[in-house]
């Protein structure tokens, strides 16, 4: 199959449910609305719902109703970034060749957007109705909000995030940098295969193997992302071209230096391809977005 055009495909439509899944443009926080369009149209591949869109297609999903939490995906990693970007974070100026959310509109709108858009992903989830394999009450939607909230909070995403912060600067071991790229990056990349495999209907052999698949993913994305950096590449993950040795940061290279850490990133993204054996042909995109982490020019 063709990688690049099935990811383009994919994008379009997530960036077609974004924009209507976005609150209506008000006169008074107009300044806001503007700020969100910023970031969230700023140019990233939408890896987070494609996954999820995937995932639940492998697993025999059909229809749009992926494309809700696909999209609440995305705000959540937007969120993210804006916050990232912050001064009393990475204090970035650019973000995929642009000014990043609090140059342009200033650090408490910046702010604001990022919760914005944090909130709008759960109201977004919790507005679908229960249909079809999903309980009268809810309940599976209920278990993919509680999913995504494991993995953008305390003990994901954030939990990460912080370790991150307070490992700058410092000489760190692998068990830290594993923690560090499994919950920061790692924790959405396994919540957004999980949530499309889940609202497809997976059975718990099947969910097992896609959990599987996307543990080893996300680690291998986040090694890759860190092994671009160092060489000066743009990266898929959104960061801005060049080195985040250069201000102190926790990485993968800086502990096994560039070329074992290109050796882990194959080996992960193997045994994420090895995980779908009892997936057929249609996990066909899951196993071309996994070979597409390490394909990029390092």
């Amino acid at each position: 199959m063709d990688i690049h055009r099935y990811l383009q495909e994919k994008k379009e439509k997530v960036n077609s449910a974004l924009e209507r899944y976005l609150p209506k443009k008000e006169k008074f926080t107009l300044n806001l609305h503007k700020a969100i369009q910023h970031s969230l149209f700023a140019g990233g591949k939408r890896i987070r719902p494609i996954l999820s869109i995937a995932s639940f297609e492998a697993v025999g999903g059909k229809g749009e109703r992926i494309l809700p939490f696909a999209c609440a995906l995305e705000m959540i990693h937007t969120y993210s970034l804006i916050h990232d970007d912050l001064p009393a974070i990475d204090n970035d100026d650019y973000r995929r060749g642009k000014p990043t959310c609090h140059k342009v509109f200033g650090e408490a709108t910046a702010i604001l957007a990022g919760d914005g858009l944090l909130t709008e992903a759960f109201k977004l989830m919790a507005n679908q109705p229960a249909k079809d394999h999903l309980s009268s009450d809810g309940g599976l939607i209920l278990d993919l909000i509680n999913e995504v909230a494991q993995a953008a909070g305390v003990l994901g995403m954030v939990g990460g995030q912080v370790v991150d912060i307070e490992s700058e600067g410092k000489a760190v071991d692998l068990p830290t940098i594993q923690y560090i790229h499994t919950h920061k990056t790692g924790a959405m990349i396994l919540a957004s295969v999980r949530v499309g495999a889940k609202l497809g209907g997976a059975q718990e052999e099947i969910l097992k193997a896609l959990s599987r698949y996307g543990e080893s993913l996300g680690l291998a994305f986040q090694i890759v992302d860190d092994i671009l950096n160092v060489e000066g590449e743009a990266d898929l993950m959104g960061k801005k071209t060049g080195s985040d040795l250069s201000k102190g940061k926790a990485t993968y290279p800086s502990v096994l230096g560039v070329e074992e850490s290109k050796k882990r990133a194959k080996e992960l993204v193997r045994l994420a391809v090895d995980a779908l054996q009892p997936l057929g042909p249609e996990a066909d995109p899951l196993r071309e977005i996994a070979r597409f982490v390490v394909a990029r020019e390092y």
